[in-house]
């Protein structure tokens, strides 16, 4: 019957309703909204029965039919939820849906769940069939580029804002996963005390049940407490944190110590300068320490460690991330790396 972008959808059911709908995909988040949608402007209209069918091995199609076109003691429509998990019907299942949408019974919608079908499964005579009787939702998946601008629009409808800093650190930590991404944006209506996310808020929200958090190995770092930092940057890894996460927290703090030391190297006091920056106060004490025993040639190293971190996230360079990001932890405790020379080396390269 007709093609349907999932944009559309909401428009198209208002028009009025199909008796047979078709969604398609393999994003469960994405064919549960669109599946919901549906269902939601059913009842609205009186189908308040609603079957849900199975079809796996096994499973009776003759039951299906009979259940179609049976009718009801109290007149009621229903929606017969039929959901095939490997597309793939089989001959009876393929030869009840052609006689199903050959003359859909009235009062009743079929919603057929599919998961992603290859133009082979589309050319079937079964899914012809469907098709013609059919609205076609099909729900393609959230590609990495696209998924800073998903993720802005649904925050956007839950009436936050957020910066692309705090975007970029989202979608680090979803690691694609749509259903993950829309719950921690509930979160963050919970949690928020602002509708503007900035990067530090979206940091502390997405990582508070950790057992490790990034701000306990920055303050470890600033500290000088080696130990301590290398102990929270495994146990950041070991919980599944996202390196580009991390690396934000890190480079954050360098490129802060990097200005106070720029600063103070002309001559301002730490003070003045600290408070021109508008940094955080209850950071100051730290800061001050690590000010205290990273020059600014230090600093500048551990800049272009990040910038390394950063490719070898984004597969742009070799190597371990995990283990530039040691280095940087373990320089802005004020420890050398190991193996001076061949981290210049990888720097240069």
């Amino acid at each position: 019957m007709a093609a349907v972008k999932p944009e559309q959808l909401g428009a198209q059911l208002k028009r009025g309703l199909k008796p047979v709908y078709v969604v398609t995909g393999d994003e469960p988040l994405l064919v549960q909204e669109a599946c919901d949608q549906i269902r939601r402007v059913a009842r609205e209209q009186g189908y308040s029965q609603h079957e849900i069918h199975h079809a796996e091995a096994g499973f009776n199609w003759d039951n299906l039919l009979m259940s179609a076109n049976a009718l009801s003691l109290f007149a009621e429509k229903k929606i017969l939820d039929v959901r095939i998990r490997n597309g793939k019907p089989g001959d009876a299942g393929g030869k009840a849906l052609k006689q199903y949408c050959t003359a859909p019974p009235e009062d009743t919608l079929l919603l057929l769940v599919l998961p992603k079908l290859d133009k082979r499964q589309r050319n079937t005579a079964w899914f012809k069939a469907v098709d013609a009787a059919a609205d076609v939702i099909s729900l393609w998946p959230i590609h990495a580029e696209q998924l800073p601008r998903w993720i802005e629009q649904r925050m956007n409808a839950a009436g936050l804002r957020a910066d692309d800093e705090a975007i970029g650190i989202l979608c680090a930590k979803i690691e694609g996963n749509l259903l993950a991404a829309v719950q921690e944006i509930e979160k963050l209506k919970l949690l928020s005390e602002d509708t503007y996310i900035d990067a530090s808020t979206m940091a502390s929200v997405v990582m508070d049940s950790a057992r490790y958090n990034v701000f306990d190995l920055v303050d470890k770092a600033l500290l000088g407490d080696a130990r301590a930092a290398v102990t929270c940057l495994s146990g950041l890894r070991a919980e599944g944190n996202a390196a580009p996460v991390i690396l934000w927290a890190l480079v954050n703090q360098v490129r802060q110590l990097a200005q106070l030391r720029e600063a103070t190297d002309r001559g301002r006091p730490f003070d003045g300068a600290y408070n021109a920056l508008r940094l955080r106060r209850d950071k100051q004490r730290l800061q001050q320490m690590a000010h205290q025993r990273l020059n600014g040639a230090r600093l500048h190293w551990l800049l272009r460690q990040c910038a390394l971190a950063d490719r070898q996230i984004k597969g742009l360079d070799s190597g371990d991330e995990w283990n530039t990001l040691l280095d940087v932890t373990l320089g802005l405790a004020g420890i050398e790396a190991l193996n001076r020379r061949s981290l210049k080396l990888a720097l240069n390269g």
